[in-house]
């Protein structure tokens, strides 16, 4: 089946990708990075009777913000672009999270407010320790945190309005993708964490295959 030829090479090649942070092997980096989202969105495209436009967008800008990051040690508007592409990809996850819903249900209200509130946490608490260190990216990155934030609290939203499958991996999704992007700025701004590229990537790399996952769940429900 082409949907899990897709999904096995997806695999691959982030083996690939985690294998040239680990050994630092530069070629096989800018020929692995750059497929993953490729692949994800074509295993996406298998998965579903017709796709969601805007978390197809969504998938298409974060591959852009994952080629302009590979630039960044070129040149700090490198970093700006590829912060920007994720932005928007974030905006995008947010509308689709909002269309990726079933009938509410109005009981799970309580249990939305007790997942939101650590992630609130979380946000605020990141953007207090790197604010001092932010110099002139200070407003561009507190505006990101607080986008990245509210993607997670939108998966939230998702409880009771979608199958549990479906949550769990958006929701799981949503939170690793908070944790690689925390992981990033912490080593770029703060302190270098040892490994820091591989631990970025895996946890990106999860991201990722969890909420494309969680999508495809959303849908076969409704087959």
């Amino acid at each position: 089946m082409l949907k899990h030829r897709f999904q096995i090479l997806f695999f691959i090649f982030a083996l690939a990708e985690v294998t040239a942070q680990i050994f630092n092997l530069p070629k096989l980096h800018w020929v692995a990075k750059p497929l993953l989202v490729v692949l994800l969105a074509a295993y996406y495209r298998q998965g579903v009777p017709a796709v969601h436009k805007a978390f197809l967008f969504a998938l298409a800008f974060c591959w852009l913000g994952d080629i302009l990051l590979m630039f960044d040690h070129d040149h700090a508007l490198f970093f700006m672009a590829g912060l920007g592409s994720f932005l928007i990809a974030h905006l995008l996850l947010i509308f689709s999270y909002r269309q990726l819903l079933l009938a509410d249900d109005n009981f799970q209200g309580t249990q939305r407010v007790r997942l939101s509130f650590p992630i609130l946490l979380a946000g605020s608490g990141l953007v207090v320790i790197l604010y001092p260190r932010l110099n002139e990216l200070k407003i561009p990155v507190m505006v990101y945190a607080l986008v990245l934030t509210l993607m997670v609290v939108q998966s939230i939203f998702r409880l009771g309005r979608t199958n549990a499958m479906s949550f769990w991996l958006v929701f799981f999704g949503a939170v690793f993708f908070m944790l690689s992007d925390a992981l990033l700025a912490i080593n770029k701004f703060y302190q270098p964490i040892r490994f820091a590229g591989v631990w970025v990537m895996i946890t990106y790399i999860a991201a990722l295959y969890l909420i494309v996952n969680g999508v495809i769940a959303h849908d076969e429900k409704l087959r």
